[in-house]
């Protein structure tokens, strides 16, 4: 008998005994830092590695200047960077863990010395090496270096036609993964898997979140920096790993299965409640905002996008783990696929030296065949305009965020056209790219969408096609474009609060004096918590301005994050009255209630009035805090759209306040009832 996924997650609950949920409030004191502090170095030691990075980032900044008219060769000093910030990070944030880190430090600040000595020569010997190799790139989220691993298959050459296979390798949990660490490892470790004839990419993922978040856009980052210096076959890209990595590659399958050959995740976790023990007898379920947050990342979820994707699972038999991928079997079963399982015998975490062999001999099978660029038949799921696209079909607009909404789409070759059915879709474009469409381009295109029979746009010369398509009364109508509707969420554009750290961002810091004494006191705590996390969780240095000093190329390029009130920040006075939450010196205002100004503070995400391409944020970093870091799946958004905060109620391991009301803005951005 096949049980439903959400039962079996409840299920799953029931048999166990182990519960990790938190009492309310629950303090500082009680909760162990991530990253921790590291060892004490000798004063001999520091003076040395201070003096060599000091020396390093002055030949960086030299090497800057004499390559200022030389783009290829300046495109290349990320590469020689990201050895300066890994010692001086460590140096900095006292990073240290093993006493060996200190010879990696020394073998670190030469090999920087080494990159910049060979640019400077006009040289990049590491670009066409073989074998694990370290590379760079600039963050657009922060303008942070960040790093990468490669291992580069012996076949390789520099003048090389020929387009390698490309694996991304998703890291486990270590909470001690310094840049220095990551280097020092990536510099000789060729990984759990080095396929023939294939690139292998080893993500850093800015750190220890399961590739979420910023981590998970250092994912496209860093593709998009190897795209420019390797030839990748772009069909046969493949996601891979295991421990928390698995929960990442999880994640990467479902939510972008349109642009892997293949997914081969290995233990970790695919969904939060039951992963966590979330309801175990006598504990506080969470609230209903953080619970519909969860299918941001919930793989299982979203189980119905793996219909077009190969997936080979694995799971040591014994170990505890092996939940993530027996929930993901109940939920690909629930859509009528079964999933391909090897499990190691008799094994804990770790792999199964026979099921290895097995893993890569149907990863290798599949992979050569590669993707299917164009599939006559998909199915996707999503719950947020965030992940909004796979293979053809691109939602545009949905009923109702945080609600299960579903594309099934056909090519029907007789009517020359779609058939297509939806749930929760309120505007959708098929679009395939020039010469992948199969239509006759010398007949109109027919779409059967929801049983309603509309014509589409003429396939063009090129083989390309695109049609939009929005619903109008509850009919749907073919529409010329998107630009023409009112302001709606929209892809990148639909919250909540956690997804404006995805993108480039500025914290603004206010010039004024604020409203309320202790109103300002907790907007300065919480901007100096959020600037000091976005360094230890994402590795990355928040790019801070004034008030004063945003300029129109910065707004009309970034999401800024203003914190203050309508006093205190003068950006946020500009734009206060076009916010949907009023806030001024008698106190904030929602639809429903009034909050006293002494006490309570708005946080929320919006399309800034003044850009409306990009958001503004008052008042809040990413909203999980230090006792989510103690488990990756935790780490999912902890307040939806908008919250008022209560600054009378301490702030804790785990909210900033007490939390008065809150909850998410409708479609076109407008409040909706506090939940």
């Amino acid at each position: 008998m096949r049980i439903p996924v959400v039962a079996a997650a409840f299920l799953w609950m029931a048999l166990s005994t182990v519960g990790e949920a938190a009492p309310a409030g629950t303090s500082f004191d009680d909760v162990k830092p991530v990253p921790p502090p590291g060892i004490a170095i000798s004063e001999t030691d520091r003076a040395e590695l201070e003096k060599g990075a000091a020396d390093l980032a002055k030949e960086i900044e030299s090497l800057r200047t004499e390559l200022s008219g030389k783009p290829a060769l300046l495109n290349l000093l990320p590469d020689a960077q990201i050895y300066h910030k890994a010692v001086d990070w460590a140096l900095r944030y006292n990073e240290f863990y093993r006493t060996n880190e200190i010879r990696t430090a020394r073998q670190l600040l030469t090999e920087g010395l080494t990159r910049v000595k060979n640019l400077r020569e006009g040289q990049a010997p590491w670009a066409s090496a073989t074998g694990p190799v370290v590379r760079a790139y600039v963050s657009k989220i922060d303008g942070s270096i960040q790093p990468y691993g490669l291992v580069v298959p012996p076949s390789y050459r520099p003048d090389t036609s020929h387009k390698f296979r490309l694996d991304f390798w998703f890291h486990g949990r270590g909470e001690q993964l310094s840049e220095l660490s990551f280097l020092g490892d990536r510099e000789k470790n060729a990984g759990e898997f080095t396929p023939t004839d294939t690139i292998v990419l080893h993500l850093y993922g800015r750190y220890c979140n399961a590739n979420r978040f910023a981590g998970e856009t250092d994912l496209f980052e860093a593709l998009e920096s190897v795209r420019k210096r390797y030839p990748i076959d772009e069909n046969r890209l493949v996601v891979r790993g295991f421990s928390m990595g698995g929960a990442s590659c999880w994640q990467f399958a479902t939510h972008y299965a349109g642009m892997w050959a293949a997914a081969a995740p290995g233990a970790g976790f695919s969904e939060t409640a039951g992963f966590l023990h979330l309801y175990p007898p006598g504990t506080p379920r969470p609230d209903g905002y953080e619970q519909k947050l969860w299918h941001l990342y919930d793989s299982v979820d979203c189980a119905a996008n793996l219909f077009n994707c190969p997936l080979v699972a694995y799971s040591g038999e014994i170990d505890g783990q092996k939940q993530a991928a027996d929930m993901m079997a109940l939920a690909l079963a629930d859509e009528g696929m079964t999933m391909t399982h090897i499990i190691g015998p008799q094994t804990a975490h770790k792999y199964h030296p026979v099921a290895k062999e097995e893993i890569n001999r149907r990863i290798d099978s599949i992979a050569a065949k590669g993707r299917d660029p164009m599939p006559h038949k998909v199915r996707f799921t999503t719950w947020t305009l965030r992940y909004n696209q796979m293979e053809w079909i691109t939602v545009d607009a949905l009923e109702h965020h945080w609600e299960r909404a579903r594309v099934d789409a056909e090519l029907d070759p007789v009517a020359n056209g779609i058939h297509a059915t939806t749930t929760n879709v309120d505007a959708l474009t098929f679009s395939m790219a020039p010469g992948f469409c199969p239509l006759d381009n010398t007949r109109r295109p027919q779409v059967l969408l929801d049983a309603q029979k509309l014509e589409a746009p003429p396939v063009m010369s090129d083989r390309s096609w695109t049609a939009h398509f929005r619903k109008q009364g509850g009919q749907w109508v073919a529409a010329d474009s998107l630009d023409d509707a009112p302001m709606r969420k929209q892809h990148g554009l639909q919250g909540p609060i956690d997804d404006a750290f995805m993108e480039a961002f500025i914290m603004v810091r206010p010039t004024g004096q604020p409203m309320n004494e202790k109103v300002g006191a907790w907007v300065a705590a919480e901007m100096d918590h959020a600037i000091d996390h976005w360094r230890r969780q994402f590795r990355g240095e928040a790019r801070i301005k004034t008030d004063e000093n945003i300029s129109d190329t910065e707004m009309a390029s970034n999401n800024l994050v203003l914190w203050g009130d309508p006093q205190s920040n003068k950006l946020l006075a500009r734009l206060a009255s076009q916010l949907p939450i009023r806030w001024d010196a008698q106190g904030v205002h929602t639809s429903e209630a009034d909050y006293a100004a002494d006490k309570f503070v708005p946080v929320l995400i919006y399309p800034n009035p003044l850009n409306p391409r990009h958001y503004v944020v008052i008042n809040s970093g990413f909203t999980f805090r230090e006792f989510d870091y103690l488990n990756n799946a935790r780490q999912t958004p902890k307040l939806p759209d908008w919250a008022i905060v209560d600054v009378s109620v301490p702030v804790s391991a785990q909210k900033p306040g007490g939390i008065a009301a809150a909850g998410f803005f409708d479609e076109q951005w407008k409040m909706a009832t506090a939940k």
